[in-house]
C-alpha cells in the first residue's frame, strides 16, 4: 500500500493491523483518482471510514488542502496518525475517533463544506443511503464537489438521491466505485458514459 502520486509519490504506508479494515488496493485506488481527479487545486476532504488513511493521503499529495479522517477503532486511528507523520501532512490533517454519524453531526456544526468525501464502510455493515442523506441533510458537499463511494457488487445504490445524482460507476472484481455529484443548477445531471 503506497502513494500512487503527486508529492508524497511511492511512500509506503502502514495497513491497520488485524482482519478488521478492508485497505483499498492501488489499483482501485487509482481508478478513484482518475474518475475524481486525478488531482486538486486545493479544498478540503472527508475521509469517513479512513482505515489506515490511504484516500485522504492520496488526495493531500495531489493537491488537496486538508482533510478530516475518522474511524471508529482504535488501531486505525493510531495507524491514520502514523501515515500522516510519515508523510508530513500533520498541519493538514485532523483525526477523530467517532462513528460516521457523529462524525457528519460534529462536522456540520462547523460550517465546512468538502471537495471531496470518501465513504469507504466496512462491506457487511453498508448503510450508504443513509449516509448520503445525511451528507445532503448537513448540505456538507461543495457545488464542485464529489462523494465517493466504495462497496460491495450487491449493493444497489439509486441514480439519484435529493440533490446528488450518480455520475460514474466502474467495477473492479466485487468492489464498485459510484461517484456521486451536486445536479447543476438547471437541474440537469451530467452522466459519464459507463
Amino acid at each position: 500500500m503506497r502513494i500512487i502520486s503527486g508529492e508524497n509519490k511511492g511512500v509506503h504506508l502502514k495497513a491497520v493491523p488485524g482482519t478488521g479494515t478492508r485497505p483499498t488496493t492501488d489499483k482501485v485506488k487509482e481508478a478513484i483518482f482518475n474518475m475524481i481527479g486525478p488531482y486538486f487545486e486545493g479544498g478540503k476532504a472527508l475521509d469517513l471510514f479512513a482505515g489506515s488513511g490511504g484516500l485522504g493521503l492520496e488526495g493531500l499529495s495531489r493537491g488537496l488542502d486538508s482533510v478530516i479522517f475518522v474511524d471508529k477503532d482504535r488501531m486505525a486511528v493510531q495507524t491514520i496518525k502514523h501515515n500522516i507523520e510519515k508523510c508530513g501532512y500533520q498541519d493538514r490533517s485532523e483525526v477523530y475517533r467517532n462513528d460516521a454519524e457523529r462524525a457528519l453531526k460534529a462536522v456540520s456544526k462547523r460550517d465546512i463544506t468538502f471537495e471531496c468525501i470518501f465513504l469507504d464502510p466496512p462491506y457487511k455493515k453498508q448503510q450508504l443511503e443513509k449516509l448520503l442523506e445525511w451528507i445532503i441533510r448537513d448540505d456538507l458537499l461543495a457545488d464542485s464537489g464529489v462523494v465517493m463511494c466504495e462497496h460491495d457488487e450487491k449493493v444497489m445504490l439509486p441514480e439519484e438521491i435529493g440533490y446528488l445524482i450518480l455520475t460514474r460507476q466502474e467495477q473492479y472484481g466485487g468492489t464498485v466505485i459510484s461517484i456521486f455529484k451536486k445536479k447543476s443548477i438547471s437541474g440537469e445531471g451530467e452522466h459519464d458514459e459507463t
